[in-house]
């Protein structure tokens, strides 16, 4: 990227008190470690949305101080993000200012999240003023940020748009925030109101620790829902969308959003949250994500979720994940993800628990609020599995190691997705805590489960949401107080292997089988019908999108062998122009033939011709009974109160 250039003398005649440079040498990446102690007098901070359908959020922050060397952060390393990802590179424009009068800063030069600055004599306050420029749609960032405005909505990051000064444990430094909407726009959060007066609101102090956990989702077309009437805790849905249609439930759906509460409450048996809100975000034009907060969620999915069938049955697990996120990743979370401020490094080992149980238990409670059907259960089952058995990068790559290096992984290189592998601690992770699910029943015949192990590692403290941190040896402790069985060895076998083999075996033990058919199943087949592309990874080994752009190529597949790699286009099939039915045509042809696929393919401006001498016709995954207990359709079914 073109950088501006550093232009001293101007900003030297520009501002007060210029910064040597023995000050910024001395407090670069070396910075004493933060001190569980108060910070001195409340921040506040005003974000200035009115010109959100802008992209641009402006910002004033006051922030009390003394005199001397002062050094200010910006949030890197953001609670599920699993990365330094804080988007600092949208910040612009920053003035700081104290009495009237600007002051210089500098950069840190090893720490680029870290700003320095002397205070003159008399000063007690530092007033800054920035803007955070959201991207636009199609310009994500590579870290941090994604689209997050459209003409009708917003969506509000805190870590986005506020410093906070060096040397102190967050949830020690206060802070009062205030936010200026547009004219009609409703909002939701989980902070508490202190006062509104029109478009202005202003919130109760939190600690820095409650603003960066408490996103704002606000917008013209504004929808809010009771998920548990009647109870003493408060559950609520609130919608923001980019037209009236789309943030409107039916009663079904309303029915299914309440079960899930219901459901996550009996599996766990305590709650950790004084009240909680999902932020639903439903726009083709922001980002599609999720990310956890204690006592909300903040929820992106794209405008029809709630007005096409298979878009609300393939997205219906995002906020079940989320939600199990306040117990599993909040409440309790690994202690080397635990961090006294936003500026500490994290590390990912444990996030085959925090992310690949939180992914098992989303498809257990999506299926146990009926948002699925056992069906589409076993369906979503029979997908990870195919999807991970050809993982061809476990040749090299454990899963424990997908989680090691997720700070790479999380927001890396396209391409090669099988060889690489990524965060596969996500669909692998539902495969080993399903394999640990199947081994307690099949132990204890029955008796006892993984919703066992729920109510004992989660289901304490209730309504308190102070993290309590966990280390691999607490988790099997609690598996063996659930059930006495060698859970290290089980677990360390299949987190360290490397091999061509799927090592977990939940579904088989389950009394499911994994087969391949020339028929999609319903998931898969919804799956194709939303993205318009194809994935044949178990028969020729590639995907690709609705033009001919492959996606991914598997490694020593027929593909492969014939020369075809991820950023190529199909442009021909056999002689015919492509799409992804001429194509499966194709593969369906070859099946009682010799001849192989014959691909047109362009790499840049050069065309050149792939055949692929494959004849084993299309397969997809299904799951088919088995031997055994039908431990999959019992894992699936809703608990009673």
């Amino acid at each position: 990227m073109n950088r501006p250039l550093f232009r001293s003398s101007l900003i030297a005649a520009a501002v007060v008190g210029a910064l040597s440079l023995s000050v910024v040498h001395a407090q670069d990446a070396e910075r004493a470690a933060p001190a569980d102690t108060p910070y001195d007098g409340t921040l506040t901070v005003n974000v200035d949305l009115t010109d959100a359908p802008k992209r641009m959020f402006r910002v004033q922050e006051a922030i009390p101080v003394k005199a001397g060397e002062v050094t200010l952060l910006y949030p890197e390393w953001i609670p599920g993000e699993h990365a330094p990802s804080g988007p600092i590179q949208n910040v612009a424009g920053l003035i700081i200012s104290a009495n009237g009068k600007q002051l210089a800063w500098r950069r840190d030069l090893r720490d680029m999240y870290a700003i320095h600055l002397n205070v003159p004599d008399g000063v007690s306050q530092l007033d800054l003023a920035f803007q955070f420029l959201s991207p636009a749609p199609g310009e994500d960032s590579l870290f941090g940020a994604s689209a997050s405005s459209t003409p009708n909505l917003v969506d509000v990051e805190f870590n986005q748009v506020a410093f906070y000064p060096a040397g102190y444990y967050s949830r020690q430094i206060h802070i009062q925030p205030t936010v200026q909407l547009p004219a009609g726009w409703k909002f939701g959060t989980a902070m508490e109101v202190a006062s509104q007066s029109g478009g202005t609101v202003q919130f109760k102090p939190v600690t820095f620790n409650n603003l960066v956990d408490s996103p704002l989702i606000a917008g013209e077309y504004f929808n809010r829902v009771d998920l548990a009437p009647g109870a003493k805790v408060p559950v609520h849905l609130n919608v923001v969308g980019d037209g009236a249609k789309d943030v409107k439930l039916t009663d079904k759906q309303l029915e299914q959003q309440r079960a899930v509460v219901t459901q996550t409450n009996l599996l766990f048996g305590a709650h950790h949250y004084d009240h909680y809100d999902f932020l639903l975000t439903l726009s083709d034009h922001t980002g599609h994500f999720g990310l956890e907060h204690h006592q909300s969620s903040d929820d992106r999915l794209p405008a029809d979720f709630f007005t096409d069938d298979d878009m609300h049955t393939l997205a219906a697990s995002l906020m079940p994940h989320e939600f199990v996120h306040s117990w599993n990743g909040k409440f309790r979370r690994p202690a080397d993800l635990w961090t006294p401020n936003f500026n500490v490094k994290m590390q990912d080992d444990l996030l085959w628990v925090y992310e690949g149980l939180t992914d098992y238990w989303c498809s257990v409670l999506t299926a146990r609020a009926d948002l699925w059907s056992p069906e589409q259960f076993r369906d979503t089952m029979a997908d990870i599995a195919s999807q991970m058995s050809e993982r061809t990068g476990r040749a090299w790559r454990s899963l424990q190691d997908t989680a090691d290096a997720a700070p790479l992984t999380y927001y890396g290189g396209g391409g090669w997705g099988n060889w690489r592998r990524g965060t596969d601690f996500y669909p692998e992770g539902q495969l080993l805590w399903l394999d640990v699910d199947t081994k307690i029943r099949e132990l204890s015949g029955g008796k006892h489960s993984l919703d066992d192990f729920a109510h004992a590692f989660y289901g304490m403290e209730n309504g308190s949401y102070v993290t309590k941190t966990y280390t691999f040896d607490d988790v099997v402790s609690t598996l063996n107080q659930v059930q006495p069985f060698d859970w290290a060895k089980f677990l360390r076998e299949r987190l360290d292997y490397t091999g061509p083999n799927l090592p977990e075996q939940g579904i088989a033990r389950g009394g499911w089988k994994l087969v391949y058919t020339d028929k999609p199943n319903a998931q898969t087949k919804a799956m194709e019908g939303i993205r318009h592309g194809v994935n044949l990874a178990a028969s020729i080994g590639l995907s690709a999108s609705k033009s001919g752009d492959i996606y991914d190529v598997q490694w020593n597949g027929p593909a492969f062998k014939a020369g075809l790699v991820p950023g190529l286009t199909i442009v021909a099939v056999n002689g015919k122009d492509y799409s992804p039915d001429a194509l499966k045509d194709a593969i369906t042809a070859a099946k009682t033939g010799s001849a192989p696929i014959e691909l047109l393919v362009k790499n840049v401006d050069i065309y050149s011709t792939a055949k692929i001498d494959y004849h084993g016709g299309l397969l997809y995954p299904h799951l088919v009974r088995a031997d055994g207990k039908d431990l999959l359709d019992a894992i699936a079914t809703a608990r009673k109160n």
